[in-house]
């Protein structure tokens, strides 16, 4: 189990502010899982108009964060860096939103491998906060070479 910061991140991901939305990666096996943070902040841009007066991140920024953990453990996997290959996201099922995520809340995104054949990924996210799940969805993705 090996942890990744801020800087090992944006050398995978292609992501930069403001749509980066994973800060680290607390542990990972490769092949197998991930298991990363998001730390919800209320200078995050979207919070000025969704909604005033009430700040909820939007459900599909959670699905953005859950998508780029399991980017990050599709390069791990394949030991490829965000200059050399992009993952490209094929598809979702079952997302399900349970509770609101309010700024101060941390997300916990973990990805685990549910299939991986002919260069496809099937992935089962989940997001908690505090230890209770907020949502959760079935991502599909695949990695390919860059073409320059």
């Amino acid at each position: 189990m090996t942890e990744l910061n801020i800087q090992e991140i944006l050398k995978r991901l292609p992501h930069r502010y403001p749509f980066l939305l994973v800060d680290r990666v607390t542990e990972y096996e490769r092949g197998v899982s991930l298991r990363a943070i998001k730390n919800v902040t209320m200078n995050e841009p979207h919070f000025q108009g969704h909604f005033p007066g009430f700040p909820v991140m939007p459900g599909v920024l959670i699905i953005e964060a859950l998508a780029q953990a399991a980017a990050i453990l599709a390069f791990i996997s394949e030991d490829k860096y965000g200059e050399n290959a992009t993952v490209y996201f094929a598809g979702i099922d079952k997302a399900r939103f349970r509770k609101p995520v309010t700024p101060g809340d941390q997300l916990e995104l973990s990805a685990t491998v549910s299939r991986r054949r002919a260069g496809m990924w099937q992935i089962e996210t989940t997001a908690r906060v505090a230890g209770f799940e907020v949502a959760s969805a079935l991502l599909m993705a695949t990695l390919r070479e860059r073409v320059q």
